[in-house]
């Protein structure tokens, strides 16, 4: 594989490969949502919901879906990423905590171990906005009070 041969001094640019074939997925699952609309419209914004512990970087996954979606029917819409922090809950505690990624994922109060992950490792498209660009004032009905 072409990522086994990245120099490990170049962590960059391992991110962005995982974020551009993150981002070929995302393209691909709302092409098929778009080819099945029966009207053609126009997509403004793609809501996605990325949790900590996905290993996502959202700067990476910005700049790979900008590149991606240049002349394409996604050409200008916006993504939007909701950040999901790594919420883990302790057994022994009784009680939910933050582990910090990298460094400790072991409850801060009893050291023990990370077994239940409450939140983190969500990765989904939330919402897409869109419109229909072939809409124009005449189509719109205007109600007046009198």
């Amino acid at each position: 594989m072409a990522i086994a041969s990245l120099p490990a001094s170049n962590p960059t640019i391992r991110i962005n490969m995982h974020e551009t074939d993150m981002t070929k997925a995302l393209i691909l699952t709302v092409k098929d949502w778009y080819e099945s609309q029966s009207k053609q419209t126009k997509i403004e914004k793609i809501h996605l919901i990325v949790g900590q512990f996905t290993c996502v970087e959202p700067q990476g996954l910005q700049f790979a879906f900008e590149v991606q979606t240049r002349n394409t029917f996604l050409a200008g819409a916006e993504l939007v990423i909701k950040d999901i922090p790594l919420i883990a809950f302790c057994h022994s505690c009784e009680q939910e905590y933050q582990p910090q990624i990298g460094l400790q994922y072991a409850c801060a109060e009893c050291n023990s171990p990370m077994e239940d992950i409450r939140s983190g490792r969500e990765l989904k498209i939330e919402r897409i906005e869109y419109s229909d660009p072939s809409q124009t004032v005449n189509d719109f009905e205007l109600v007046t009070s009198k």
